[in-house]
């Protein structure tokens, strides 16, 4: 694809024109894929080897600790399963309860998941060992919680690439969708943000662990959190054709 296609696409992410049918919702996925990376980093290199938003990784490191494989949990893969499960529970009750307006749906889901990180954020700031025992399995049942509502809510916005917590296909469908492989367009400027988007959080949350700071990465995503809230109740108000729920087919 040539670059200025890309970085057109890439823009319009970033800067949405608000007649788009998805209106506002692009950049604030983008914003919560930086959050999945960063919570990601904190449960994986503090929490140990266990994912509170990618959920496959899960599904694998269970069958490596029921295998003997050494440094994996499998207590703490399926605390993590089973309240990522729990969460997207709940998104689903929020989805079907704010069905006709996607700016509450967000809202509704952004509360539930602010709370969850600020909760991760007192649990880990006061507790001595976070990394183990009981906090460590309260930090990860928190953040699976979160991370579920988050992911049921940006499945039912249904914002195309932007699923904020899995690349896999979107990695995929930049490559099987180019017009090398006989596609009509790989829409890469998009897909190549949101996997930047998921590799910033990604980077910044093991920096900030890796170099005694543990804490920060949650505090970035709690203020990140905070801001797409606070933009997701002005949009809450909104009546705009974007405000409408995209149907499947």
């Amino acid at each position: 694809m040539p670059v200025p296609v890309m970085l057109r696409e890439a823009w319009s992410t970033v800067v949405p024109d608000m007649k788009d049918r998805h209106g506002p919702l692009p950049p604030l996925m983008l914003a919560l894929t930086v959050v999945t990376g960063l919570v990601d980093a904190v449960s994986y290199l503090e929490l140990g080897r266990v994912f509170v938003a990618n959920m496959t990784g899960n599904v694998v490191f269970s069958g490596f600790a029921i295998a003997g494989a050494p440094g994996f949990s499998l207590i703490a893969s399926l605390v993590a399963l089973a309240a990522f499960a729990v969460g997207a529970l709940l998104g689903g009750l929020i989805v079907h309860r704010a069905a006709t307006h996607r700016g509450r749906m967000l809202t509704y889901a952004l509360l539930v998941e602010t709370a969850c990180v600020l909760a991760a954020l007192i649990v880990a700031s006061t507790s001595g060992h976070p990394d183990a025992g009981g906090a460590r399995f309260t930090l990860v049942a928190l953040l699976g919680l979160g991370l579920g509502v988050q992911n049921a809510v940006s499945r039912a916005l249904a914002v195309p690439d932007l699923t904020t917590t899995v690349l896999t296909l979107t990695i995929t469908g930049i490559l099987s969708d180019s017009r090398f492989a006989g596609g009509g367009g790989s829409k890469a400027g998009r897909r190549v943000l949101s996997a930047a988007a998921m590799m910033t959080g990604a980077l910044a949350g093991a920096m900030a662990v890796l170099h005694g700071h543990p804490r920060l990465p949650l505090l970035l995503a709690l203020a990140i959190l905070a801001a797409v809230t606070a933009a997701a109740i002005v949009l809450a108000r909104a009546d705009a054709p974007w405000v409408r729920p995209v149907v499947r087919k």
